[in-house]
C-alpha cells in the first residue's frame, strides 16, 4: 500500500546536503593545511646522563625511571559509519528516499516508469503527492526483500495499490468534513445516521458546498504491517471466542495516515489508522478489499468523534428515525 509512495518531485535527502565528500581538499587557509606536530629537527635531543652519575643507581634519591622509547599504541581512526537504515528514509511516507527508475539486474519484462498523480493533496508543500511508477514500486520491493514478486503483475498492483489510497483518502475527508468545525456540528450531522450523513455529503460535494479552504492535507503516512491495531486484536479474540459470529483473517496491513485539520482555532494535526482487510473474491475473479478507517485515540476528542459517529448511527436506528421522519415530513 502506501510503503511505495514517492514524492511529488524526486528531492535528494535532507541528510546528503550535509555529507562531506570524502576525497575534498580543505582551502588554502585552513588551519587542516598546517601540520599538528612540529619538525624533529627543532625537537631537543635526548642526553642520557653518564653511567658514573648517581641518578643512574636506583637507591639514589635523585634516580628517575628511563622513560620507554616506545610510543603508546596509536588508535586507528574509526572508520566512516556506514549510513543507518533510518537516515536513508524519508521522513514523511518512511520509504526509500531515492527509488530507481532503472531497469533492474535480472529483470525480463518491460515496466512503465510513468507516475500518477494523486488527488491528494500534499500537508508539506503545494501540489499533490504522486504515486510511484511500475518500475519504481518493483525496485522498492526488491529492495524490501521481496524477491519473489512476479513481474508481470507489478502494473496491477499499482492499479490496486493506487485505487485502495484513493479510498482511503475519500474516507479521511468524510471524517474531516464532519468534525473540522467541532463536535457540535459533528453531532448535528452524525445524529440521523450514517446513511443520511453520506447523502448530505455526496450532496454537498455535488452542489460545490465545499469550503475549499478547510479541506485536509496529508502530511506524512507510515506502513506498519507487523502491528495490530487495537480493534484489530479485539476482533481476533472475540473470533476466537465465537467463531461462528466473529471469525475473520487478521488485516494483511496497516497504515497510520498524519493529515493537517483547519480547525477554527487553527491547523491540527490528526492521525488516523486504516486497517486493510481482503475479502472472497467475486464471481469474476476479482479481489474484494475492505478498510476500516477511523480516528486514533491520541485524546479525548477523538475518542468523542469515533462515538458521536457510530453512537448518532446505533441511536437513530435504535429509536426508529426513519419512520418518524416519514411520519413528520
Amino acid at each position: 500500500m502506501g510503503w511505495f509512495w514517492a514524492d511529488l518531485q524526486p528531492k535528494p535527502p535532507v541528510a546528503s546536503s550535509l555529507q562531506a565528500s570524502s576525497n575534498a581538499s580543505p582551502p588554502p587557509g585552513c588551519p587542516m593545511h598546517e601540520s599538528q606536530a612540529a619538525p624533529a629537527s627543532s625537537l631537543p635531543a635526548s642526553v642520557d646522563p653518564p653511567s658514573n652519575c648517581p641518578m643512574k643507581s636506583p637507591d639514589s634519591p635523585f634516580y628517575t625511571p628511563p622513560k620507554s622509547s616506545e610510543r603508546p599504541p596509536q588508535i586507528p581512526p574509526a572508520a566512516s559509519a556506514t549510513s543507518s537504515t533510518l537516515s536513508k528514509l524519508n521522513p514523511l511516507n518512511y520509504m526509500f528516499a531515492s527509488i530507481s527508475q532503472e531497469r533492474a539486474p535480472n529483470q525480463t519484462v518491460d515496466l512503465p516508469v510513468e507516475r500518477e498523480l494523486s488527488t491528494i493533496p500534499r500537508g508539506d508543500s503545494e501540489g499533490n503527492w504522486e504515486y510511484p511508477s511500475p518500475q519504481q514500486m518493483y525496485n522498492a520491493m526488491l529492495r524490501k526483500g521481496y524477491t519473489d514478486t512476479p513481474q508481470d503483475a507489478v502494473e496491477s498492483m499499482v492499479a490496486v495499490h493506487n485505487f485502495l489510497n484513493e479510498g482511503a483518502w475519500a474516507e479521511i475527508v468524510g471524517w474531516e468534513r464532519v468534525f473540522t468545525k467541532g463536535l457540535k456540528e459533528g453531532w448535528e450531522k452524525c445524529r440521523r445516521g450514517e446513511e443520511n450523513l453520506s447523502f448530505e455529503l455526496a450532496k454537498a460535494e455535488m452542489t460545490g458546498a465545499i469550503d475549499e479552504a478547510a479541506e485536509p492535507r496529508l502530511i506524512r503516512f507510515q506502513g506498519r504491517p507487523r502491528e495490530l491495531t487495537p480493534k484489530a486484536r479485539v476482533l481476533q479474540a472475540l473470533g476466537w471466542l465465537y467463531p461462528a459470529q466473529f471469525e475473520t483473517a487478521p488485516p494483511f496491513d496497516r497504515h497510520d495516515w498524519f493529515v493537517s485539520r483547519q480547525s477554527p482555532s487553527g491547523p491540527k494535526e490528526v492521525r488516523y489508522v486504516i486497517d486493510y482487510y481482503s475479502g472472497p473474491p467475486e464471481p469474476t475473479g476479482e479481489p474484494v478489499f475492505y478498510l476500516d478507517i477511523r480516528p486514533a485515540l491520541d485524546s479525548p476528542t477523538a475518542a468523542i468523534e469515533r462515538l458521536v459517529r457510530w453512537g448518532g448511527d446505533v441511536w437513530w436506528r435504535a429509536s426508529g428515525g426513519a419512520v418518524r421522519e416519514q411520519s413528520h415530513p
